[in-house]
């Protein structure tokens, strides 16, 4: 991260809150040309520090109002066994997060559900996982905050 300069970081900060801006208005912002802006986007992408360009949709309007965080335990511990959750995780599109966690709780899973009785429905398909020995289930009942923009840190 240290080899990023102030209009790096700029960019960055920009291309987090819009990515639909052309190439003229992001160089405009940051007072680069057209193809050094460019440039410096293509070497952001081809570093890894942006990953992807996507649209965020909107839960609520989508049908999807219930956010429920899921701590799964788990009596297993092996590598193979984690590959395998992490493979089901992937493969449950309700799942819009999972951590493997330190503490009491193995793994913490967002999950993104129409309603109560969808969430008993993915309930009964993650706990099918063999090896889960308990899941505790809380339901958001307001989003304070969320966001997909990343701090940038501050240039030395």
């Amino acid at each position: 991260m240290s080899s990023l300069d102030a209009i790096d970081r700029q960019l960055l900060a920009i291309l987090q809150s819009d990515v639909s801006l052309s190439i003229e208005e992001l160089a405009e912002r940051v007072g680069l040309t057209k193809t050094p802006c460019w440039r410096r986007i293509q070497k952001l992408e081809k570093s890894g520090i942006i990953r992807r360009k996507v649209a965020l949709l909107d839960a609520e309007v989508l049908g999807l109002p219930v956010s429920v965080f899921a701590q799964v335990k788990t009596n297993q511990h092996s590598a193979e066994w984690a590959e395998s959750f992490s493979s089901a995780m992937a493969d449950l599109p309700e799942v819009v997060d999972c951590y493997r966690m330190a503490g009491d709780y193995d793994y913490i899973l967002r999950v993104v559900v129409s309603d109560v009785a969808s969430y008993d429905r993915f309930y009964k398909r993650l706990i099918a996982h063999s090896g889960i020995s308990d899941v505790a289930s809380n339901f958001a009942m307001e989003q304070i905050k969320s966001t997909t923009e990343l701090p940038i840190p501050p240039g030395e």
